[in-house]
């Protein structure tokens, strides 16, 4: 006898969905960033396609590892100062209003500068099951304070 029922893969909602703010907050998982940080999945899906939206909260100085979208990524930069590095490019500053398009599977990190928090919201599809494919950690030698 077979106890093992398969989940239901997670698509976007049907109709019309509100989620109300600050009731899908969590912790960032281990293994993606120099430390923790605060995520709030807003639209979650593994459907061919749909896309995933999360709104993030970066302490000072904490970025994520290298990572791609198989889809690609827009980032829409809420609050604070941050900073994103595409693979072989400059590191780029980012503020509130700034937006940032990082094409399918190009590898790029992004985080909090030094010295402030940083808030923005993350639009991805997903491909294959996935949205993202998380790296090694960065190397912080090349970011200057």
């Amino acid at each position: 006898m077979n106890d093992h029922v398969p989940t239901k893969p997670k698509t976007c909602p049907g109709q019309m969905t509100v989620r109300r703010a600050g009731t899908a907050i969590a912790r960032s998982p281990d293994g993606i960033s120099s430390a923790p940080f605060w995520a709030e999945m807003l639209l979650e899906s593994e459907q061919e396609g749909e896309n995933t939206v999360m709104r993030a909260t970066v302490d000072p100085d904490v970025i994520t590892h290298w990572h791609t979208h198989p889809r690609g990524q827009f980032l829409y930069v809420l609050s604070g100062v941050g900073l994103a590095q595409r693979d072989g490019g400059p590191v780029e500053e980012l503020r509130a209003g700034d937006c940032v398009w990082f094409a399918p599977n190009e590898r790029h990190w992004h985080g909090a500068s030094y010295r402030s928090a940083f808030s923005y919201i993350s639009i991805q599809a997903v491909h294959e099951g996935k949205s993202v494919y998380w790296l090694e950690p960065v190397d912080r030698k090349g970011i200057k304070p």
